[in-house]
């Protein structure tokens, strides 16, 4: 740990790692080292076995370990504690702590580490991020660490993305803990503050990436400008602490789950904790400005550009709003008020979408996770556009939000003082996990072969024409076949486009989405069956497994089938991922059409030579239609590159300027 490390620990109210903001001579030489030689001793690394050296020191350490009493496997562990704690995460005392803890999860859980699951566990201890294919077993992999860790003194956060899997992973893995002389505790949403305090208080707590977040911004803000220790301890001498108590104890070490999908996708938006403000004049000031944004032309009065969700208004427009605005009082005297109102109504009617980008269920709108089809409960967008949306839905509109703290992804995570993650695709943004997290991506190889077979890609001129394809494809496998199908989904809307088709034909199946996501076990847990169909938006990609029936093994298992491309391939990967899992026989294949969304921001100068090829009734080459992916997909997250580090540059730019006056960053 460095200099600048152990001092933060000392001078904050509990201990995390002091942020370091690089200059543009460090920025350039993070990236050269990310893109040109991290890579290099990866590939050597794994190729000359460091992560198989844990094996031989498990081996050495298992001799006689399964005639050994239930109660002495215990005493093993317990002896082993100290030298855990002299010597923290060094190959001989975790080689000794792993031979142990195999055997006792053999015993309570029937399920004994496989080799890679030993090297993935090692990799965590060592602050890597690991890259472990769907169905290699990464839960057990993170509770061999997390437990090592545990009894080596040190408290641990295992971070998952949904309450969920936060509660199945906690509960599953207990016994184990239980075993090792473990409690465990478990943060999901709606939980009191002290309820929060006590969980986090156990040596294991399994969170949700966004309950972390936000616990670590209310407990800025409960501290005020008064972080220093030596206040917490006057106030402490004070009888005050027990008012003003802390639900975290410090960062100290976090393996989290999916760690792609929180440290890439999810770090485009910052965290904004916020708290209510006065009605005023909302619904009314919406509503004047939708009035007015419905009379306005695109082109002639605005111009969007979809990427980036920007809109920009033309000289004209801004003449036809101030007309508007001249018999009006309050915000509509601000020229700059109510450009904003307009833009933010403009943003409302063309940029968000029903049942792609939000969902109304119970009278309010609740925003959907673009990158997993999951609801984001009590989650609002910013700058009085959620107030917007609801009003366009006929919603009572929400009071106005005051921002109290904020704070991107990437900024929280490099507060911890050991940092490790796990994910089935990580290759892809290696990178810029390097740069911005300072992590190694380590790749464990699988435990079987895998056994998954792709079919040739397939594009169509129009949605219709590719929701009946993928309709007669599913048809075909289910029923004639006897396969279990799943059809993945980008939206809420193609879920339900390609439910109604497969209805139409008089197909059953099962309908996964945002809507029906409290159902997600359930449907998921039989999506394995011979002949079920299953449609599903990218909630079913992450931390679900689907277990085939003996009789769906034979016909060639699970088949998966992608309707739309994403603007990550991590996120297909993922998708693809669901079937040929453990050696399992397993297919997949791609249905697209040339109006998809990814398509249609990002080649959009390619789809009419395209379209005249496809209307002549020509098929586009397989090479071409993945030419087309790779050049779209590369568009799309050198744009999502750009938004996140411009996030953390605002981020940091706010935190100065907020803690300049003497509020919380």
């Amino acid at each position: 740990m460095s200099h600048s490390s152990r001092v933060d620990r000392v001078l904050r109210p509990f201990p995390e790692r002091a942020e370091a903001v690089p200059g543009w001579h460090d920025r350039l030489a993070q990236s050269l080292y990310a893109h040109a030689v991290a890579p290099w001793p990866a590939l050597v690394r794994q190729g000359s076995g460091c992560y198989r050296d844990i094996l031989h020191t498990v081996r050495e350490h298992e001799a006689g370990l399964h005639s050994l009493s239930d109660a002495e496997l215990q005493q093993r562990l317990q002896d082993l504690r100290p030298q855990l704690r002299r010597q923290g995460h060094a190959l001989q005392p975790v080689g000794a702590c792993f031979a142990v803890l195999r055997e006792a999860s053999h015993r309570l859980l029937g399920r004994r580490h496989f080799d890679t699951q030993l090297m993935g566990a090692w990799a965590l201890l060592q602050g890597r991020l690991v890259e472990m294919a769907t169905g290699e077993g990464k839960t057990l992999t993170a509770a061999l660490a997390a437990c090592t860790a545990a009894l080596a003194g040190q408290p641990v956060h295992v971070v998952t993305v949904n309450d969920y899997l936060a509660h199945r992973d906690a509960e599953e893995m207990a016994p184990l803990y239980r075993f090792a002389g473990l409690s465990v505790g478990c943060v999901v949403q709606g939980m009191s503050p002290q309820a929060r305090r006590e969980a986090y208080a156990q040596p294991l707590t399994y969170c949700t990436n966004k309950e972390l977040a936000f616990d670590y911004l209310r407990d800025r803000v409960a501290l005020g400008d008064r972080e220093g220790s030596l206040h917490l301890a006057l106030e402490k001498i004070g009888g005050a602490a027990q008012q003003r108590s802390l639900v975290l104890r410090g960062l100290h070490f976090a393996i989290v789950d999916e760690a792609d999908s929180v440290f890439i996708d999810e770090a485009r938006t910052p965290l904004i904790l916020s708290a209510s403000g006065p009605q005023g004049e909302t619904a009314d000031n919406c509503r004047r400005a939708l009035e007015l944004a419905e009379l306005l032309e695109l082109h002639e009065d605005f111009r969007l550009d979809a990427r980036t969700r920007q809109v920009r208004l033309c000289p004209q427009a801004i003449d036809k709003v101030d007309a508007f605005a001249e018999p009006l009082g309050g915000v509509w005297t601000s020229r700059r008020g109510r450009e904003e109102l307009v833009r933010q109504a403009l943003s409302a009617l063309h940029l968000f979408h029903r049942d792609e980008h939000y969902v109304v269920a119970d009278g309010k709108v609740q925003i959907v996770d673009e990158s997993t089809g999951r609801i984001l409960p009590d989650r609002s967008w910013e700058r009085g556009l959620h107030q917007m949306i609801e009003t366009k839905e006929g919603c009572e509109p929400t009071s106005e939000r005051k921002t109290l703290a904020r704070i991107t992804y990437q900024r929280l995570f490099q507060r911890y003082l050991l940092l490790s993650g796990m994910s089935g695709t990580a290759r892809e943004v290696a990178p810029e996990i390097r740069t911005v997290y300072g992590l190694d991506v380590a790749v464990i190889p699988l435990h079987r072969p895998l056994a998954r077979r792709h079919e040739a890609p397939r594009l169509f001129a129009t949605p219709a024409d590719k929701w009946q394809a993928v309709a007669d494809a599913a048809a075909g496998l289910a029923q004639q076949q006897g396969r279990p199908v799943l059809i993945g989904t980008r939206s809420v809307k193609a879920s339900e486009t390609i439910s109604a088709v497969l209805t139409a034909r008089g197909l059953p199946h099962a309908l996964l989405n945002a809507k029906q996501d409290q159902f997600e076990a359930a449907v998921i847990a039989l999506a394995g069956q011979a002949g079920r169909i299953t449609v599903a938006t990218n909630m079913a990609g992450r931390g679900t497994d689907i277990r085939l029936s003996p009789d769906t093994l034979s016909p060639g298992g699970l088949h998966v089938i992608l309707t739309e491309y994403h603007e990550s391939a991590r996120i297909d990967r993922q998708l693809y991922g669901r079937c040929g899992r453990q050696g399992d026989p397993g297919s997949c294949s791609v249905f697209v059409s040339l109006e998809d969304e990814i398509f249609s921001l990002h080649t959009p100068w390619a789809r009419a030579w395209v379209d005249t090829w496809l209307r002549q009734g020509r098929a586009l080459p397989a090479w071409a239609i993945d030419g087309l992916r790779r050049l779209a997909q590369w568009q799309a997250e050198r744009k999502n590159v750009g938004i996140r580090r411009q996030n953390l540059k605002v981020d940091r730019q706010l935190d100065q300027v907020l803690s300049f006056s003497g509020r919380q960053p």
